[in-house]
């Protein structure tokens, strides 16, 4: 009796399982697919910082001297981990407009209603988002050695795992922040309100050290400003930041699974509307 008791335990825990993971991981290739067979889309996420980092790295020039690093440091150094950071936050926040123009052609609505826990559908989407993103800043990461870059095996793990991790964080947020809406216009016209000093305020133009109190304090504050630095310290090992890695990556994790954790919150309420 025992035994056929945990036999079915066992079952119950297998097929629990795979009715969350299963259809999560449908949805994560469906989110990877789709994005990667939109050309344009992809061009755009990737040229726009590329030509941010040229253009402003090359404008500043030898005239910024960072007060990180120890005899100066070129701009187009010091900005590269906040272009990094500029295209794995538009990928992973604009990849979630696809909650919308799902809803609204009525695939979600299908999700919804089918066997599926909603888990599946926060984990697939999250997980899409981020492996994009993550990909997107990958292929970014190919100019690092033009700045003379130079990183080991161990080096370049974690410095992938920083990447996923602040892509799955804002992934996460973009989720958030699509789940309750409708109107792609609308989703456009909250992210830009602060999507942007998000970024700005992240370390990613300028450093901490040199801001003046109030700036600093809304950086410290910021949780994308870890995720930059944490970049910075893995790439220019050198320059002497104003956190630790291990300080940057525990606030990034946190970050990660506190955004996670409300985006299941938000995608469980029962008054949010999964229909237009």
């Amino acid at each position: 009796m025992a035994t056929q008791t945990t036999t079915l335990s066992a079952q119950r825990s297998t097929a629990t399982t795979t009715s969350v993971f299963l259809p999560a991981v449908s949805l994560w290739w469906r989110e990877v697919v789709r994005f990667y067979r939109q050309k344009a889309r992809v061009v755009g996420v990737i040229a726009s910082p590329i030509v941010f980092w040229i253009v402003i790295g090359s404008g500043f020039g030898t005239s910024f001297r960072s007060a990180n690093a120890a005899g100066g440091q070129h701009y187009l150094e010091f900005f590269f981990p906040g272009a990094l950071t500029m295209i794995v936050l538009f990928t992973s926040i604009f990849t979630m407009m696809s909650v919308i123009e799902d809803r609204n052609q009525g695939f979600l609505l299908s999700v919804l209603v089918a066997p599926v826990h909603r888990s599946s559908i926060v984990l697939g989407k999250v997980l899409g988002g981020a492996t994009l993103a993550t990909l997107q800043g990958l292929i970014f990461l190919a100019f690092a050695p033009f700045l003379g870059v130079r990183f080991g095996l161990i080096t370049f793990l974690l410095i992938v795992l920083t990447i996923f991790l602040i892509s799955f964080a804002l992934t996460a947020l973009g989720f958030i922040v699509a789940w309750p809406m409708d109107s792609t216009a609308a989703f456009h016209g909250i992210i830009n309100l602060f999507l942007i000093p998000l970024w700005l305020l992240s370390g990613s133009l300028f450093p901490i050290a040199g801001a003046s109190a109030w700036i600093r304090a809304l950086m410290h504050a910021n949780p994308l400003t870890y995720g930059t630095e944490a970049l910075r310290t893995l790439l220019f090992p050198d320059a002497q930041g104003t956190m630790s890695f291990a300080t940057s990556f525990t606030v990034l994790v946190a970050f990660g699974l506190i955004m996670f954790a409300l985006a299941f919150a938000v995608a469980n309420r029962r008054s949010t509307k999964p229909a237009a």
